[in-house]
């Protein structure tokens, strides 16, 4: 190396020119959101932001992030993946997972394709393995940049997507079963039914529904992706539409084949009900919100079934729909609650009204009170009573978990008593006392 390069002249100008370089930063402000790059770092609030040289990005994707004003302590994060022909910056004007954000304080990542079709690849071999290469191996980046730049609970990590979204939503669960703890696939396929080896990034066979498997086979194609894995497996929520054209709906019911398979439950509906008019919603290993197959069918509706209003439902299935752990919790005198009951004999009913009376909405609460000795819940509406007497601690219901401030929510119980049918005189919400 030749001295000119070491001398005293040539540092003093590099540092001069340095300088300078920064001057022209602080006098024309920060680089736009759009140019963000490196180190991970949170980006504005209530904004999407691209993020660029967040990591690993083999098929090149472009990462946008949404993350609103108030992000919760150790925030979950929800991967919204878009259909084909449709962009990260599509999926977030066009569904509501931002306005919910919002809400409950997650961060939003949406990947975005860039190749000409504007479609995830889920059918290259590189796909279909875990570090394998091409989009999933992006994501994982993303979800990594993420985690660096709001210390998020890597525990709380899910994904979501709608038909060439939803078939990544099944590629991504089934490559990373240790990152992802659920995902909703709206209109999808299961996990390697669009794979190819000529490079083509459409597979006939699997769109029209004549790839068929049993439970086995297609469980041993996700245990394939990532060999040796002995972890949990991501639950599942599933979409379809009987007069999908496009993936058709038998592609459904190999869906439901596969995850529960992967997750070890029966194939027979642990419940079924009718949440909404032309619904049908079966339960697969379990019957509650959280279950660990979930699947809805709609009669009469095709491919492009997502409508809004259904976001909060895949809220709910992940348990999203609560400010979670290390969430905002109301401080002591920040609520109110008023109680009454109605007795008769060796019966009463009791009503009980909580108001927020703090400044901060609560989202996700749980009241706590004693019963009076000798009084012991039968029946209970608006919350889930566990247990039935002594200290009770009341849960909200899926559709009353948010308070903002000045709001109030009424919940009631029938109980049976022994001569005592006082109501309760002392509560605590999440953990504060009630004032």
């Amino acid at each position: 190396m030749s001295s000119t390069l070491n001398s005293p002249g040539r540092v003093l100008r590099s540092l001069l020119g340095a300088l300078v370089l920064l001057l022209a930063a602080a006098l024309l402000g920060a680089p736009a959101a759009s140019a963000r790059t490196e180190a991970a770092a949170p980006v504005p609030a209530a904004a999407l932001t691209e993020v660029t040289g967040f990591g690993a990005n083999p098929s090149n994707l472009q990462m946008y992030v949404y993350a609103p004003a108030a992000v919760a302590a150790h925030p979950p994060v929800l991967v919204a993946v878009h259909w084909c022909g449709g962009s990260g910056p599509a999926m977030y004007s066009g569904t509501e997972y931002a306005q919910l954000a919002d809400q409950y304080g997650f961060v939003i990542v949406y990947p975005s394709v860039t190749r000409s079709s504007k479609c995830f690849d889920v059918s290259s071999p590189q796909a279909l393995k875990r570090g394998g290469g091409s989009d999933p191996v992006g994501v994982k980046s993303m979800i990594d940049w993420v985690t660096a730049a709001y210390s998020a609970d890597t525990s709380r990590v899910y994904a979501t997507g709608i038909s060439s979204g939803a078939m990544m939503t099944n590629v991504l669960l089934g490559d990373y079963p240790d990152v992802f703890a659920a995902g909703a696939a709206f209109s999808g396929v299961p996990f390697g039914c669009f794979a190819t080896t000529d490079g083509s990034e459409w597979n006939s066979a699997c769109s029209g529904g004549t790839v068929i498997h049993t439970p086995q086979e297609w469980g041993d194609l996700v245990r394939g992706a990532y060999p040796g894995y002995t972890g949990s497996r991501p639950r599942m929520q599933l979409w379809h539409g009987t007069e999908d054209d496009v993936l058709r709906y038998a592609n459904f019911g190999e869906e439901i084949k596969q995850w529960t398979n992967a997750q070890g439950v029966s194939q027979t509906p642990a419940a079924t009900d009718s949440p909404a008019s032309g619904w049908t919603r079966t339960r697969y290993g379990g019957t509650g919100d959280q279950a660990p197959v979930e699947a809805i069918s709609l009669q009469g509706v095709g491919h492009n079934l997502y409508a809004w209003g259904m976001a909060a439902r895949v809220l709910t299935f992940f348990g999203l729909d609560t400010a979670g752990p290390g969430g905002p919790q109301p401080q002591p005198g920040s609520c109110k609650v008023t109680a009454s009951t109605n007795a008769w004999n060796t019966g009463l009913t009791g009503s009980v009204t909580l108001t927020n009376t703090g400044t901060a909405t609560v989202n996700g609460w749980q009241l706590g009170f004693t019963l009076p000795a000798g009084q012991t819940i039968t029946n209970g509406w608006g919350a889930t009573y566990t247990p039935a007497s002594g200290a009770v601690t009341a849960t909200n219901a899926s559709y009353n978990g948010t308070l903002a401030p000045n709001a109030s929510v009424t919940i009631g119980y029938q109980a049976n008593h022994t001569g005592n049918s006082a109501a309760p005189t002392a509560f605590t919400l999440n953990g504060a006392t009630c004032s």
